[in-house]
């Protein structure tokens, strides 16, 4: 993969870190007694990238921080029992759905639950979690509270996949489990726009069992239909399918396999069919390959929410929170209309 010669990371990741650093933004963090978040977090606060705000029970998070020898000066700190009091807000934005003040109250409670609120409310910018929590409890705070992007219907994920001198694009291998054609297009769709954020010209491989027809089944119809609906709503994207993943891949197999397909073994994004082959695919990849993964990287919100593995290392915390910074300078450059 492409490396920074002057910091030995990943060219990519040196970029998202540069323009983080532009507009440093405040990224909250509910898990804020995980010693890996705090290292993560401590070295991003160090070289000024974003403004941590940790919430939680403020005794055990100093008493952490102490243990770690790492400054509480690095971060804003809010115990539980005093941040504001979001019960009326969140009564306002669930009330079509007949939440109760009591239910309301229960759930702000929860270090999530007030943390997504930050972000709704603009008291932050974005928001990390999932270190040790499973993903549904990163996501549902996020879709009940912050909502999707508009124009858009569901919320997916990719993931930045660092492979020898290329960097690929796998989607969704963390929400959908197992998504209709108007999903997959709409993944498809979210992670070409995506990709083209970081400065690649989109390539999207709708993967499949099956190469152009070699084989029969409605899996395989799902993805055939999923493509037309790409072409047929941005015919500017460059996609072929339904492909199986060597003839996405390798030139050599794909002119034996797809000579008429606009993937000519040359695909940077790759949208697998169900959630199943992704998580397994990405997994593949980065213990047998050594692929080194980002993400998974949230799309299709209205505001930033990223979730984390619960496997997460410090420097998979580090690259995910920088690049949550990088979508919220983004997001506030679009609400603007400097960026469009």
């Amino acid at each position: 993969m492409p490396f920074d010669k002057t910091t030995q990371r990943p060219l990519i990741v040196s970029r998202i870190f540069t323009q983080a650093k532009q507009n440093k933004q405040r990224i909250v963090f509910a898990e804020s007694e995980d010693e890996r978040i705090l290292r993560g977090t401590s070295y991003l606060a160090n070289k000024k990238i974003i403004q941590p705000v940790l919430i939680g029970n403020k005794k055990k998070i100093l008493a952490k921080l102490t243990k770690l020898k790492i400054p509480k000066k690095l971060y804003e700190i809010h115990d539980m029992s005093e941040v504001p009091d979001y019960t009326k807000k969140l009564l306002t934005l669930r009330k079509k759905k007949g939440l109760t003040i009591e239910q309301a109250k229960k759930l702000l409670t929860q270090p999530i639950y007030v943390a997504t609120m930050m972000v709704k409310t603009n008291f932050c910018d974005g928001l990390v979690y999932g270190a040790t929590h499973p993903t549904a409890e990163t996501l549902r705070p996020a879709l009940q509270i912050i909502g999707m992007k508009k124009g858009v219907k569901w919320a997916s994920s990719y993931f930045i996949m660092l492979h020898e001198k290329k960097v690929l694009f796998f989607a969704d291998c963390a929400f959908n489990i197992n998504p209709n054609e108007e999903q997959l297009r709409d993944i498809a769709i979210a992670t070409a726009n995506s990709a083209k954020e970081f400065g690649f010209k989109p390539k999207v491989a709708m993967l499949s069992f099956s190469t152009m027809g070699s084989g029969q089944s409605e899996l395989v119809t799902k993805v055939q239909n999923a493509t037309e609906l790409v072409r047929k709503m941005r015919p500017d994207i460059i996609i072929g399918g339904e492909l199986q993943f060597d003839a996405a891949f390798v030139p050599s197999v794909a002119k034996l396999k797809a000579p008429n397909s606009p993937i000519k073994g040359d695909a940077n994004i790759f949208v697998f069919p169900d959630l199943n082959s992704g998580n397994i695919g990405y997994k593949i990849a980065q213990r047998l390959a050594n692929d080194k993964p980002i993400g998974p990287i949230t799309q299709g919100l209205a505001l930033p929410v990223n979730d984390l593995s619960r496997g997460c290392t410090v420097e998979e915390v580090i690259e995910v929170s920088a690049l949550t910074a990088v979508q919220a300078i983004r997001f506030k450059e679009i609400a603007s209309g400097t960026l469009k």
